[in-house]
């Protein structure tokens, strides 16, 4: 019994093989026979594609309110940080009023 020899394309190379189809108008034929491919795999991440490719689009954006969640998140440490530091100061600043009898 033969063995047979996967290929594993990744994700940027499966993109760039419907690419040669949808973009350079290359036959699906052509390309499964250049990459040894068949061609019902082909479709199969075509479809995938299509169905998929909204994703491309939101992705950015999820990922972009995450950051700015996390920066605002931060800037709110900060904030508290800096109300906690003047809040310690003004407590120092009366204590020593009072035992200079400035109050």
């Amino acid at each position: 019994m033969s063995k047979r020899n996967r290929r594993n394309f990744t994700a940027e190379e499966k993109v760039a093989l419907i690419r040669l189809h949808l973009i350079e108008k290359r036959s699906v034929s052509d390309i499964c026979e250049e990459y040894h491919l068949n061609v019902n795999q082909f479709y199969t991440w075509q479809q995938l594609f299509f169905e998929n490719g909204a994703k491309a689009f939101t992705i950015n954006k999820t990922k972009k309110k995450d950051f700015r969640d996390q920066q605002i998140a931060d800037l709110k440490d900060k904030v508290s940080d800096r109300d906690e530091g003047i809040a310690e100061l003004m407590m120092e600043h009366v204590k020593l009023k009072k035992k200079l009898g400035l109050s």
